[in-house]
């Protein structure tokens, strides 16, 4: 996949900064590892990202069937949209406009991720802001199984809790540790598991024709 010529200076300056990286990363971990990198400056993720076995060929299938898309907040769905639109057709859908007008005592954060996954139980759901959307839906696991979970919260209060409450839920997850995390490194990885899905794509569209 061709890229701009910043963005291809950027990659070079990561590689160059990670060296031979001795972490036992497969390539695909490493496009997303790089990718998040890349949009947050800040080399401490590769210390961080979690993958869950066989995680990204799952993602990367689950997008070429057109999984739709599920965000907590709309600067997570800002960050995929035009990325998305170029290259696959999955709906996107921010769950804060599915949350009801009056929560109640939960955010609308956590109300409108569970009203999302009611309606597209099988979405993939990227989450880089709202730790109270990740800890609902992992409240209701297993009623509701995400083809694949995306979760990087950011912050002080519940975002470690959060994270932990998913690594137990034998659910498909690429997760960042610790209280880092935020829409841009939400939407980066899933930027970069996108570009692995039409790469994929194409690989086996050559095939097919040798």
């Amino acid at each position: 996949m061709e890229l701009d010529p910043i963005t291809a200076a950027s990659f070079a300056i990561i590689d160059r900064e990670i060296g031979s990286h001795p972490w036992g990363w497969t390539p695909a971990e490493y496009a997303i590892i790089r990718r998040v990198i890349h949009a947050t400056a800040d080399f401490e993720f590769k210390y961080l990202l979690r993958f869950s076995p066989g995680v990204i060929p799952l993602g990367i299938r689950a997008l070429q069937k057109q999984a739709p898309i599920i965000t907590d907040v709309g600067l997570v769905a800002q960050g995929i949209k035009h990325h998305l639109a170029k290259q696959l057709n999955n709906p996107l859908i921010n769950a804060l406009d599915c949350a009801p007008a009056d929560a109640g005592v939960e955010t609308r954060a956590a109300m409108g991720m569970a009203a999302a996954l009611a309606q597209y139980p099988q979405a993939i759901v990227v989450i880089g802001n709202a730790p109270t959307a990740l800890h609902k839906l992992c409240e209701l696991y297993p009623r509701v199984r995400p083809a694949l979970v995306i979760a990087a919260p950011v912050g002080f209060v519940n975002v470690l809790e959060a994270k932990a409450f998913l690594a137990r839920l034998p659910l498909p997850q690429m997760r960042v540790q610790g209280r880092k995390g935020g829409s841009p490194a939400a939407a980066a990885i899933t930027n970069a598991l996108i570009d692995l899905a039409v790469l994929d794509a194409s690989h086996q569209t050559a095939r097919r024709a040798d």
